[in-house]
């Protein structure tokens, strides 16, 4: 989990920090197993310092930007370029999404089938700024909110280059030896400002994540209950449904499991836990806990049925809902279950105590409390000249 490597918060452009180098990560383990590794698209684990761009951290090829919320046809943000082959920038028309469908389709067709591959194919679709081709925007022109309009392009622009990929492992006759995994990595944006994308022109944002409360950012189940597939061919019966806890987390020791590759590298203990069983055989999942987040301000944390959202900074405020009963989270029942309150409480503590501290938050304190102990700026009347009065 993010804690625990102090990456709580995403990566602003400005800061410098990364994932850490001695993780050892599900690229670097697959390759040490004889694996083809390759990003396409969106990496957003390190930008401003080599170490932690994509070739570093076990992948043998990396075509997509480091950041995430560019420009779709510029690939830019704020005005910088952010798109790379292999380390090199490359300025390049077309749009994002398009043109990672394409280097994943080209990656398919040529690659030796002999040769176990894994690709991480990451679209920063459909991710703010909302943009989209005028093609795909025609689709849905009855939609009068142009951004609920661009929203719903982009989905579409990002649904025909997977079904592009998908078309491309069957004719290389690669499918039914592939396990194709697609998730989300949060829930819709719900506040007026997505990171560093300025929104708050816009009359209401377009994503909704139906009945669960609230959206990204938060740690309600509209942020962090998301959408996954799984599929693999006579492995995963069609039409399965788990309804069972898994955790992003869970996928490193699941694809190094199936992979016949060694975790042996990684630091202990993981969070994640091998879930195969639960998704191919409809398996109890072995996960009983979630941690959804662990800063200074706040924890949210599930156990069994039981969560509990805790906001520290005075005045604090304790939530607790019971999933199974109350997944949209309207009805916070803590004052009737102090016991359960304590006892998530009192775990939530324990794992802060092993966590890293968000880096951003360190840097930003760290840059504020530069800038209070400067001497306050004289205004320029009041400029000293250095002759003797």
């Amino acid at each position: 989990m993010r804690s625990a490597y102090g990456l709580q918060i995403a990566i602003p452009s400005a800061h410098t920090y990364g994932l850490p180098t001695d993780e050892w990560l599900l690229p670097e383990a697959l390759k040490e197993a004889g694996y083809e590794t390759d990003l396409i698209g969106k990496w957003h684990l390190g930008h401003a310092d080599r170490k932690y761009w994509p070739l570093e951290r076990g992948f043998d090829h990396h075509y997509g930007p480091l950041l995430g919320e560019i420009d779709y046809f510029t690939h830019e943000q704020h005005g910088v370029l952010d798109w790379f082959r292999d380390g090199k920038p490359v300025k390049e028309p077309g749009y994002s999404t398009t043109l990672l469908g394409d280097a994943a389709v080209k990656l398919i067709e040529t690659h030796d089938a002999k040769i176990p591959l894994f690709l991480d194919l990451a679209f920063n679709a459909p991710h703010a700024p909302f943009q989209a081709p005028e093609a795909d925007l025609e689709h849905y022109k009855d939609i009068a909110d142009p951004a609920r309009r661009a929203y719903a392009a982009q989905v579409t622009a990002m649904d025909a280059e997977i079904g592009r990929v998908v078309k491309a492992l069957d004719e290389k006759k690669m499918r039914d030896n592939t396990l194709i995994v697609f998730q989300a990595d949060n829930g819709g944006t719900r506040n007026m400002f997505s990171g560093e994308v300025d929104t708050s022109a816009l009359k209401s944002l377009p994503p909704d994540n139906g009945p669960y409360r609230e959206g990204k950012g938060t740690v309600y189940e509209g942020g962090t209950r998301v959408a996954a597939v799984a599929n693999w061919p006579g492995r995963i019966k069609p039409g399965t449904v788990i309804d069972e806890m898994i955790h992003e987390v869970d996928l490193y020791p699941t694809l190094i499991g199936l992979a016949g590759a060694s975790a042996a590298k990684a630091k202990v203990p993981l969070d994640g836990l091998d879930v195969w069983g639960t998704i191919s055989e409809g398996k109890p999942s072995p996960r009983t806990e979630i941690v959804y987040d662990l800063q200074p301000f706040r924890a949210g944390l599930r156990q069994g049925d039981w969560k509990l959202v805790w906001r520290t900074p005075l005045p604090q405020a304790v939530e607790l809902y019971n999933l199974a009963t109350d997944p949209s989270e309207k009805d916070n029942v803590a004052a009737a279950h102090p016991d359960n309150v304590m006892g998530l409480q009192q775990r939530a503590n324990e794992l802060a105590a092993a966590m890293v501290p968000p880096l951003m938050l360190q840097i930003e304190f760290k840059a504020m409390k530069q800038r209070l102990s400067l001497p306050p700026a004289l205004p320029d009347d009041d400029v000293i000249d250095g002759a003797a009065e």
